[in-house]
């Protein structure tokens, strides 16, 4: 291929990382007979219009929630939850932002809170806050993308949020098992865990309805816990237990 054909060449990029799941500046520069300097152009290129997602060394599929969907409405308990969440916030507080539908609720709510600093580790979240008139300053936690989770995940995403201190941590779960914690099929749950460890205050979000979904793997246990807020539908039965164990309870009203 000639060095001179540059959408041609884009092109077979686009192609090899729909095959490949992934590529390599070193290999594409191999590959098509040029300089690494080049290839990074093109990976930029392809980037600003919202080919792929570049990483250090090479690129990535861009990850679904930033590829243009018909947008689901937002649902009203988590629209409640999500305004009950907001009247938590302090001006200036320094919170941290989970990934997560039920998280992301919370975006528009915060134009009413001047002065935030939040981290997150979704680009989704992260895009939200972009958008608000009184933009946040906005944090991210880098590391390593986790499809499954449309989030960065890993050892890099831990040690930058240990660098930090936050007032409140807001995170979704997949489940709440009333013996012991939150839950979730994901195995990734190190990043959970160093949230949890470096807010003063843990809040869960998540819809009455996630409330016996016993999944396997534990995320947060009671005891990192400090509030959860959900909606009018919990039974009576498990605010008491979840009451007895001195957890803070927000039961949102639609």
């Amino acid at each position: 291929m000639s060095k001179r054909n540059t959408p041609q060449r884009r092109h077979a990029i686009l192609t090899l990382l729909a095959e490949q799941g992934e590529v390599h500046v070193d290999a594409l520069a191999r590959h098509f007979e040029t300089s690494e300097v080049t290839i990074r152009k093109d990976l930029a290129a392809l980037e600003s219009n919202g080919l792929l997602l570049r990483r250090y060394g090479g690129a990535l599929p861009m990850p679904h929630e930033l590829v243009a969907e018909p947008s689901q409405p937002v649902s009203p308990y988590k629209q409640a939850i999500a305004r009950a969440a907001a009247a938590c916030i302090r001006e200036h507080a320094r919170i941290i932002i989970d990934s997560g539908s039920t998280t992301a609720a919370l975006i528009p709510e915060l134009d009413r809170r001047p002065g935030l600093l939040v981290m997150t580790n979704s680009l989704n979240v992260a895009n939200a806050l972009r958008e608000l008139e009184q933009e946040p300053v906005l944090l991210m936690t880098g590391g390593t993308w986790d499809p499954h989770s449309e989030s960065f995940q890993g050892q890099v995403a831990e040690q930058v949020l240990r660098s930090y201190d936050f007032d409140q941590l807001f995170i979704g779960a997949d489940g709440i098992d009333l013996t012991r914690g939150t839950t979730t099929f994901n195995e990734l749950l190190g990043l959970s865990r160093v949230m949890a460890e470096v807010a003063r205050e843990v809040i869960v979000m998540a819809e009455a309805d996630k409330l016996g979904r016993r999944m396997p793997n534990l995320e947060l246990p009671w005891s990192s816990i400090h509030t959860l807020i959900t909606d009018a539908r919990l039974e009576p039965e498990a605010r008491e237990q979840i009451l007895a164990r001195g957890i803070k309870l927000i039961c949102a009203a639609v």
